[in-house]
């Protein structure tokens, strides 16, 4: 691959690490990853890119343009994935992806992903820190948004609390958690029920403490678009105290979501400012 541009970064696989059933550690570094940093945020993004096997590319590589000037269907597809965790002394750069075998494009990569496996990023971006002076924080999310409640809680002071509502598959796919602050962690075992069904009724169920709260709320759009009314309509969470978003949406791939994302989001907040004036 030739070298890319400025605003592109290359990193290649030095280890690989499985955290448990269905989530796949990998660390990528090198000088490709010299240009790369982060500002302190916990939700840090990157697209990682994957061009189609078999298509010659402009050179410099380049994914604005490669879409200016090929056609849509060759494009390289992009893949939205939370920054785990950023070293930049060793220069190396953790992401954590949700497997289910053959299914997907990035996940599928990811459990095959050797040292030596290059892999073109584009970022960082992100908005979201716990607020060290909020009276408690909330933390809601599938295993989409794991990585980024992980290392949140890894950025809490000590003595700051903390409830943090996870939704898996099964007790396999559990991870351990780490952070100085007084935190408790309720896993949600989805099972054979929808995606967020039982994380909906979990957060529903939730007996609020006193205090101000900073919440994260992430994952799977239709479970996030419930859970943003209930906490804005029926807890009175204000937008400023609230990291919301869909990150993904069933039956619709990464690059078919962002173009209809905003569009999405514009009609949810309007169905919110109706039924707050009501």
């Amino acid at each position: 691959m030739a070298e890319q541009r400025a605003d592109h970064h290359r990193g290649v696989v030095r280890r690989t690490e499985r955290l448990s059933r269905n989530m796949v550690r990998v660390v990528v570094g090198g000088d490709g990853l010299a240009g790369f940093a982060t500002s302190g945020l916990t939700d840090h993004y990157v697209k990682l890119v994957f061009p189609h096997e078999g298509v010659r590319y402009p050179e410099p590589f380049s994914v604005k343009v490669c879409r200016e000037t090929m056609p849509r269907e060759v494009w390289p597809r992009l893949r939205t994935y939370t920054v785990r965790a950023w070293d930049p002394d060793s220069r190396e750069l953790t992401l954590d992806f949700v497997v289910h075998g053959d299914e997907g494009l990035a996940g599928p990569w990811a459990e095959r992903a050797a040292p030596g496996d290059e892999l073109l990023i584009l970022g960082p971006g992100g908005g979201y820190a716990p607020d060290p002076g909020a009276g408690w924080h909330l933390f809601v999310g599938d295993e989409s948004a794991l990585p980024a409640i992980a290392a949140s809680l890894e950025a809490l002071p000590v003595g700051a609390r903390a409830h943090a509502l996870i939704e898996v598959d099964a007790p396999e796919d559990e991870q351990k958690l780490l952070t100085p602050a007084d935190v408790l962690v309720s896993w949600i075992h989805r099972g054979r029920r929808p995606v967020g069904e039982r994380l909906v009724a979990a957060v529903r169920a939730l007996e609020f403490p006193g205090g101000d709260v900073h919440a994260f709320v992430h994952g799977e759009a239709g479970f996030v678009k419930e859970l943003r009314r209930h906490l804005r309509l029926e807890r009175g969470v204000g937008l400023d105290r609230l990291s919301i978003s869909g990150y993904w949406r069933a039956g619709v791939d990464d690059e078919a979501w962002r173009q209809v994302k905003g569009d999405w989001n514009r009609r949810v907040e309007a169905e919110e400012q109706a039924a707050i004036a009501s």
